[in-house]
């Protein structure tokens, strides 16, 4: 049996997470298939009501892919309620090399990624540095609130 994995994200602005998204995984936005201008376009052709298609919803990208084909397909799901608790998921982003890099060259790399990030739109919760433990760490959260860490 053949299948293929899409991570869902609620949010209350896509083309804000697709962005940042982007930027952090190294996706781009996904185009609109068969040479539609427009997800909308697309959803509008194949039968979609428009009454099922909230206000905006499909006149940008409202999701990313792999640029390589190794990821999974991230789709922003536009929904009217905020996040109100933490995630029971989230995304490590291993920029550092693992645990054969040395140390301080992983923490450069965190360092760098995360420098990358905040201005791209997230916020540093907290910083792990360990050495004892060989860990340099930081919590992060997305413009959206949802934590994820580059380690």
């Amino acid at each position: 049996m053949e299948m293929t994995v899409q991570l869902t994200i609620d949010c209350s602005d896509p083309q804000r997470m697709v962005t940042f998204w982007a930027e952090a995984l190294g996706y781009v936005p996904e185009p609109a298939p068969g040479g539609h201008a427009t997800w909308r376009a697309y959803w509008a052709a194949v039968g979609v009501p428009e009454a099922e298609l909230p206000a905006g919803a499909g006149d940008i990208p409202e999701s990313i892919i792999d640029p390589a084909g190794r990821g999974p397909r991230v789709w922003f799901q536009q929904v009217p309620e905020p996040k109100a608790a933490k995630n029971r998921w989230h995304f490590d982003l291993k920029v550092g090399g693992g645990r054969d890099v040395p140390l301080d060259v992983r923490t450069q790399r965190v360092k760098a990624t995360v420098e990358r990030l905040v201005k791209a739109g997230a916020t540093v919760l907290r910083i792990k540095d360990e050495p004892d433990m060989g860990l340099y760490a930081a919590a992060m959260q997305d413009p959206e609130g949802n934590e994820f860490d580059v380690v």
